[in-house]
């Protein structure tokens, strides 16, 4: 079978891309944003890629067009494929139809840390002899991918409440029929599609109704819109976590290290394994708990899961360390909200000590641009001592009132070589700079490291 994919490039669709290919399909695909780590993974499997939606690429003739949710009616390559006839999927239903059924399904949800959380579980999975099959947000340092088929029964996939296609406005992940699911936390976010919370948790509540009461569920206990959206039924049995006591949670853990590279894994108040890992920050504490308490539910032996995670080395843009040059560490991170923007900062100071951090934030989701989340910006940012604040184009509202309530210490940029020539003059040796976006923020991690390395820096 032959899939050409439009939208190719985002890590889900890379995801299903390297799945069909791996399956023995030809795969061609598309995107207007061809740029690595996506591009480059997907040109290694000998996936060929065609930048832009001209719709001429359907003179390919494929078995089936494979549709992401990027896409609108009102493209021409949409409106020629309408025209055409040709077969046409959605990511998603053509992942549950040709790569989760019979599989031993396990979902991990929620507005923050799906990514990182399903890469840990993954990895247990692995550690443990279940050789499982994934699709995760993102690619695991431990399998440089984001996506294989794997040789077990179990599939770990990253379940994303954002719409499905513009022929299917349900949330993606009601397609995957998990037999255990992993809810991590709710918050709002996605303003371009939900216009509240509750709208939010009633896709949720859709996606609970899809666990057999043979799965399992694992659950943040400490978070009350994930109670609420219990309450509105569940017919599967479920465990709670928390990082502190919470009522519910029979999983918690205990500090072993200020920064989070140690803890103890508690059950019951019980101690039931030990993680020393490279990993910093309470938001990665509490994803190795939720991980820890879902493998657990599988059969697991909760020591044994805590041992796989002590070699657990990260996802890539998960504040990965890009590089250092005069002195100066580059880190990546894929911030898109309030509240992991403070996460990730968080953990840098209890890493960092009395080191200055500059954070440099691009607000490029939609949520971001829309000023959903504008009142806590500089809240979220308070760890950092110095900040710049990149204004990308599309954006409904100006960052200098953010910048206004940060008392002098915070920025605006609006064009990247001017950024980086005020970074490169200002960043001192012993400096550590988290670049903040979920997108290529314009090649900026390199361009700073080549300005930092230049003679007379």
């Amino acid at each position: 079978m032959h899939l050409h994919i439009i939208g190719i490039c985002g890590t889900f669709m890379g995801g299903v891309a390297a799945l069909a290919r791996a399956a023995g399909h030809r795969v061609t695909g598309s995107d207007a944003n061809v740029y690595p780590p996506m591009s480059t993974q997907l040109e290694s499997l000998g996936i060929a890629l065609i930048e832009g939606y001209e719709p001429a690429q359907l003179a390919l003739k494929p078995d089936v067009v494979v549709v992401g949710n990027v896409m609108s009616r009102g493209n021409a390559l949409i409106e020629t494929l309408l025209d055409s006839g040709l077969p046409y999927s959605s990511g998603p239903q053509w992942l549950a139809e040709n790569c989760l059924r019979g599989r031993e399904v396990v979902a991990v949800a929620g507005t923050h840390g799906k990514t990182t959380t399903a890469s840990m579980l993954a990895w247990i999975l692995e550690q443990t002899g279940r050789a499982p099959g994934f699709l995760i947000g993102g690619i695991p340092a431990n399998f440089g991918a984001s996506a294989r088929a794997g040789e077990g029964a179990a599939f770990v996939i990253e379940a994303d409440e954002y719409d499905t296609a513009f022929f299917d406005k349900r949330a993606k992940f009601v397609h995957y029929r998990p037999r255990h699911l992993l809810l991590t936390n709710l918050e709002y976010d996605h303003a371009d599609i939900f216009p509240d919370l509750a709208s939010i948790q009633r896709q949720f509540h859709h996606l609970l109704r899809t666990v057999p009461a043979s799965g399992r569920i694992a659950w943040n206990a400490a978070d009350p819109a994930l109670a609420e959206v219990l309450a509105m039924g569940c017919w599967t049995p479920r465990t709670g976590f928390a990082r502190a006591p919470a009522a519910g949670a029979e999983w918690t853990v205990r500090l072993l290290a200020e920064d989070g590279s140690a803890f103890e894994l508690l059950k019951d108040g019980a101690a039931a394994g030990a993680v020393h890992w490279p990993l910093i920050g309470m938001h990665n504490v509490e994803n190795g708990l939720a991980a820890l308490a879902a493998a657990a539910g599988m059969g697991i032996a909760p020591a044994a899961a805590a041992a796989a995670l002590a070699a657990f080395r990260g996802v890539r843009r998960r504040l990965e360390l890009r590089g250092e040059a005069s002195g100066v560490r580059i880190y990546d991170d894929f911030a898109h909200h309030p509240t992991a923007i403070a996460a990730t900062l968080d953990g840098m100071r209890r890493r960092a000590g009395s080191k200055r951090i500059v954070a440099v934030l691009e607000p490029r989701s939609a949520t971001m641009k829309l000023g959903v989340h504008r009142s806590e910006l500089a809240g979220s940012l308070a760890q950092a001592d110095r900040v710049w604040l990149f204004e990308p184009a599309g954006m409904g509202w100006k960052l200098d009132e953010v910048a206004a309530a940060m008392s002098g210490k915070a920025a605006v940029a609006r064009e990247i070589p001017a950024l980086v020539a005020a970074l490169a003059r200002e960043l001192k040796t012993g400096d550590e700079v988290v670049i903040m976006s979920n997108g290529g923020f314009g090649g900026l991690h390199e361009r700073l490291l080549q300005a930092l390395s230049a003679p007379g820096t």
